[in-house]
């Protein structure tokens, strides 16, 4: 599990800029950094019970993280940083590829720098992990904002089959209680329409709920992704 430390609870106040939320700690208002770029209305809902990592960095604006908010009774964690190390934990202790698969993180191919690219016996795979925090009536959903960016690497990862690669896309939905996971095709047609086209082609996709507590995240189980 990967694991927060010095975590306080808090009640999440407003979200006054992206980057910035006001959240009541302790009986005090603290400005606490929101390490996520979506708009995630849906969770960010006044008064929501929340958790926060207080830093002891010297230099830092603000002296919180804000880590995680409730969603009605689900916990959900909303630091954009924790997909790619939840997902190596879940690779290295032996799920996917073999025990001794070789895993490099940020590999650069061509103009594109993947996520991670691993090396297990023959195998080559290049892997693009998102999280996911957006869900409707059970239904975890993705981008939640428009993401050129995303459509960008899921045609990039079409290029890398051509030359013998493998390519997965890993979703983690970082909460509990969905029952599937399918691109938002309302929010970014685009990135659905570049998901379907590069299924068509080879590229594998992979949703992984997780276990989410006040201090810490762990891949759980398989999610159904529907086209």
């Amino acid at each position: 599990m990967a694991k927060y430390h010095n975590i306080k609870e808090g009640r999440f106040l407003d979200r006054p800029q992206r980057f910035i939320a006001n959240v009541e700690i302790d009986g005090k208002v603290e400005i606490c950094h929101v390490k996520n770029t979506g708009r995630s209305a849906e969770i960010f809902v006044p008064g929501a019970k929340a958790y926060v990592q207080e830093s002891d960095g010297a230099h830092r604006k603000t002296k919180y993280d804000l880590v995680s908010v409730y969603k009605g009774n689900e916990l959900i964690n909303v630091d954009s940083q924790i997909p790619n190390k939840v997902f190596r934990e879940w690779v290295e202790a032996g799920n996917l590829f073999s025990p001794d698969a070789v895993i490099k993180a940020e590999v650069t191919y061509g103009k594109s720098r993947f996520d991670f690219y691993i090396e297990d016996g023959e195998r080559k795979i290049f892997v693009e992990v998102k999280g996911v925090t957006l869900e409707s009536d059970g239904r975890a959903m993705f981008p939640d904002t428009p993401t050129e960016r995303g459509v960008k690497h899921v045609k990039e990862l079409c290029a890398c089959l051509a030359e013998g690669y493998e390519a997965y896309v890993v979703f983690i939905v970082k909460m509990k209680g969905v029952h599937s996971l399918s691109p938002n095709e309302a929010k970014h047609p685009a990135f659905a329409q570049a998901l379907r086209e590069a299924v068509a082609l080879g590229v594998k996709v992979l949703a992984l709920d997780c276990v989410v507590t006040a201090d810490g995240i762990t891949v759980d189980q398989p999610v159904p992704f529907h086209l």
